[in-house]
């Protein structure tokens, strides 16, 4: 089954609106980004959201960063006498975790003063905006789970493939407890180490147990394609290949290295931007196998799909979709997945518990998914 294109341009229309309104007076009380390198003074945030950038490049003609002005164009630095090239955003950015990159004299690079995160199909520089609401992905003082990278046989790729598996902190307490899971995929452009690292989804699931606010559960991440797809080509991109990677081989895998309840039950998918949309596919063809899903930015349940999918209001525990709030003011997202609160309403008409949330003043980004993890969380493996 190959994606259809709407859904696919869904995970790339989106991204550009990341600057904050705001009528407030610059204040020079910038510091170093908490995603700098060791020993790095730039690029700095303000407590209003701008952020600031210096680039050492003398024989360099332009220097632009890529971030800001809502994607449509960045900022561009100034040179000075030194040769060292300065600037600051238009305006404040978007609470949480932005990609960016430099374009020097047309080439793009990595700020080398930013650590790099894998994001549009390249290592990306990153960089933190605080958020009012960090604290439920803060790192605190309460017990934490683990994060192992595992290696897995894939007969039908030909290759050993990755996931990274986190472990809640009680895992290692009992060989007897058996644990749900999640299979919690990333968006296009990104890869494994996405939720946990871009995502801090350890970090959420730690502070969730702690607080006594969900089971401790299994969160299961890998690699989402099984082929080489440039951007523009989503269209080409075919579900069956990464569908019997996870159905077949590592779902397998996972339950036999590891202490879970393998039942349909207590097993559970989502995914943000291309992996909601992979999600939502693989899912509703395996409901035997599915009984939770979630949907983050990546599309929306209608009654259709209810209508064409065996067993969807006998099977489906949890029908869970989100956005982030200008998403869902954005027309374009409207014209290729409709009115998500519409359709979520006429699932509950149907009987089922169709959930929807909306990120307050974000977009397509991962404070949104950040978010949206955490609102899923405490709703799944109720029984």
């Amino acid at each position: 089954m190959k994606c259809k294109i709407g859904l696919v341009m869904l995970a790339l229309i989106l991204p550009g609106l990341c600057v904050a309104q705001t009528s407030d007076k610059l204040l020079e009380d910038f510091k170093p980004s908490t995603l700098n390198q060791p020993g790095k003074e730039y690029p700095q945030v303000n407590s209003q959201g701008y952020v600031r950038f210096r680039v050492e490049a003398p024989d360099a003609k332009a220097v632009n960063v890529s971030l800001g002005l809502g994607g449509k164009g960045g900022t561009d630095l100034a040179k000075g006498e030194d040769g060292v090239w300065t600037g600051t955003t238009a305006g404040p950015m978007d609470e949480g975790f932005h990609y960016y990159h430099l374009k020097v004299d047309g080439g793009v690079f990595n700020d080398p003063g930013a650590l790099n995160f894998y994001g549009s199909a390249r290592w990306e520089s990153g960089i933190e905006i605080p958020a009012h609401d960090q604290d439920f992905y803060a790192t605190k003082d309460v017990p934490h789970g683990h994060v192992q990278e595992i290696l897995f046989p894939s007969k039908s790729t030909g290759v050993t493939r990755r996931a990274f598996v986190y472990t809640p902190p009680d895992y290692g307490k009992s060989d007897k407890k058996r644990y749900s899971v999640l299979y919690l995929q990333h968006g296009w452009g990104e890869n494994e180490y996405a939720w946990m690292n871009q995502g801090h989804a350890n970090l959420i699931m730690d502070n969730l147990i702690a607080e006594g606010k969900i089971k401790p559960f299994i969160i299961v991440t890998t690699y989402g394609m099984t082929n080489d797809v440039k951007f523009g080509s989503l269209a080409t991109f075919d579900i069956k290949p990464f569908q019997t990677v996870l159905v077949d081989e590592l779902i397998p895998y996972v339950d036999a290295n590891f202490r879970t309840l393998s039942d349909r039950n207590h097993r559970a998918m989502a995914g943000l931007s291309m992996g909601g949309m992979q999600t939502k596919m693989i899912t509703l063809g395996n409901l035997d196998k599915f009984s939770y899903i979630g949907l983050f930015s990546g599309g929306t349940f209608k009654m259709d799909d209810v209508n064409a999918t065996s067993g969807f209001k006998q099977k489906v525990k949890l029908a869970f979709v989100s956005y982030g709030g200008r998403e869902m003011n954005n027309e374009r997202m409207r014209n290729f997945v409709g009115d998500p609160n519409a359709n979520a309403e006429a699932l509950k008409a149907a009987g089922i518990n169709s959930v929807l949330f909306v990120s307050p003043n974000t977009g397509h980004e991962f404070l949104s998914w950040r978010r949206s993890l955490r609102e899923f969380a405490p709703l799944l493996f109720k029984d």
